[in-house]
């Protein structure tokens, strides 16, 4: 914790005063980033910049259920047609069907989901084509 500043001193030498004793101890080096270009120097200006930063970094989402649950089931559909195998293929969309399915059961909140569960024998009749299987 740095020490208030006295008084009689002006504030910009104090801080200059607190940042040359940082720095004489050591304490700017290793620090996270160190030696790396800022990131998005090259993007416009956006005011919101730290609110999308903090939900990326989160993984949060301002999407309703429904489109959340569309987006998943697409990069489902992706993940099953690059798996490294069949029973891999079978699994990922085992889980998201099961998630169509309690949608369809229950519909979330949000625009019309307009999902049906993946016909898993198809994707795994494609997998094999393309796998030479």
């Amino acid at each position: 914790m740095t020490e208030r500043k006295p008084p009689g001193v002006s504030f910009e030498s104090w801080v200059d005063k607190q940042i040359r004793e940082s720095a004489e101890r050591g304490g700017f080096e290793d620090l996270p980033g160190f030696g790396k270009p800022l990131p998005h120097l090259d993007r416009p200006y956006d005011e919101m910049w730290w609110i999308k930063e903090k939900m990326h970094r989160e993984d949060l989402s301002l999407l309703p259920p429904s489109l959340v649950l569309r987006k998943e089931a697409e990069d489902a559909l992706r993940a099953a047609a690059d798996a490294p195998s069949e029973a891999a293929l079978r699994r990922v969309l085992a889980e998201i069907n099961e998630r169509i399915r309690a949608a369809l059961a229950a519909p979330p909140e949000g625009p019309p989901l307009n999902l049906v569960p993946y016909d898993i024998e198809e994707q795994a009749r494609l997998w094999r084509e393309r796998h030479g299987g």
